[in-house]
């Protein structure tokens, strides 16, 4: 493996602004801020369930390269009200409450879509863990 592998979500917009969704260097791998959007544009309302959607993405981001939330060392959590405080505890404390990562979470005047509430980022170490779960 090359020192940096990209990983994309394939979207154009990756090629115009110029960034990856994810990328890893050696053990370590860096996603990307990440909305709750589908692949067809539309958004959830629901906060938790753009939380959970945010999760989904880095996950397979870090699915792609070797790892797992498992391997989560941090997050940072961008929202745009403090009433989605709640549902990103609950959804964080499922994923994570093993892992426990260094987290960061901070309210924003806006994000680039007024329907997302919140925008995640997630940095990663492939470790022993992932390596047995994944072969690599």
């Amino acid at each position: 493996m090359s020192d940096r592998q990209r990983i994309s979500s394939g979207l154009p917009y990756e090629l115009i602004v110029g960034y990856s969704r994810a990328i890893r260097v050696h053990e370590h791998v860096y996603v990307s801020g990440t909305t709750p959007q589908w692949e067809n544009g539309t958004v959830d309302p629901d906060p938790e369930r753009q939380v959970r959607r945010c999760f989904e993405i880095i996950e397979k981001a870090l699915m792609e390269a070797g790892g797992s939330l498992a391997g989560v060392v941090r997050t940072r959590i961008y929202l745009t009200s403090t009433d989605t405080v709640r549902a990103v505890e609950k959804v964080h404390g499922e994923l994570f409450g093993d892992v426990r990562p260094a987290n960061s979470t901070v309210v924003v005047a806006a994000l680039l879509n007024p329907a997302w509430k919140v925008e995640i980022e997630a940095d990663a170490v492939i470790g022993s863990r992932d390596r047995e779960r994944t072969g690599s």
